[in-house]
């Protein structure tokens, strides 16, 4: 079984928590920043994150895995592989042409889906992932992110109704 010590060992051992002067995509200035894009692509990071995840869902009614573009999207690559589930990927916004989806796979009315993020801070844009399923006809069971910058976001997703389940908090990573 795969834990959540064995998680942050790999990410620091990646390097993935640097210290500086940093700008988040929430707009926030942070004195660290955790680059979950290095770490998504590694393949080890990469599974073990997705068997963290399915481990938590094995038992449950759950017929997709969904994640927005683009950082969450090889993580629920990855957790669709380990789980078996057909995948979802949520665009920030509609493209101009083709289908001019806002969601690519397929999402069929009372869908039970789960929604992972690579790192949340105020948690907005998994937000808006989640109310694309939501006006699409999905149900959203669960929200996984992989790392919560703790600012925030578990408070913004309990005003909706919804439980965000960090992988892991900052301040585990720094003890």
């Amino acid at each position: 079984m795969t834990s959540k010590e064995y998680l942050i060992d790999l990410l620091k051992e990646n390097e993935v928590f640097l210290e500086g002067d940093f700008t988040l995509s929430s707009g926030k200035k942070s004195n660290y920043y955790i680059n979950m894009k290095k770490a998504i692509t590694e393949p080890e990071i990469l599974s073990t994150i997705s068997k963290l995840i399915t481990q938590k869902i094995v038992d449950e009614d759950i017929d997709k895995v969904a994640g927005p573009a683009l950082g969450a999207v090889p993580i629920a690559t990855a957790v669709s592989l380990e789980s078996k589930l057909p995948l979802l990927m949520i665009r920030k916004e509609k493209k101009g042409y083709g289908t001019s989806k806002l969601i690519e796979g397929e999402l069929n009315e009372g869908d039970n889906v789960i929604v992972v993020e690579d790192v949340s801070t105020t948690g907005g844009s998994l937000l808006k992932a989640i109310n694309a399923i939501k006006e699409n006809g999905g149900n959203v069971k669960r929200a996984f992110v992989v790392v919560d910058r703790e600012e925030g976001a578990i408070e913004e997703f309990t005003k909706a109704n919804i439980v965000l389940e960090p992988l892991i908090s900052v301040s585990e990573f720094f003890n």
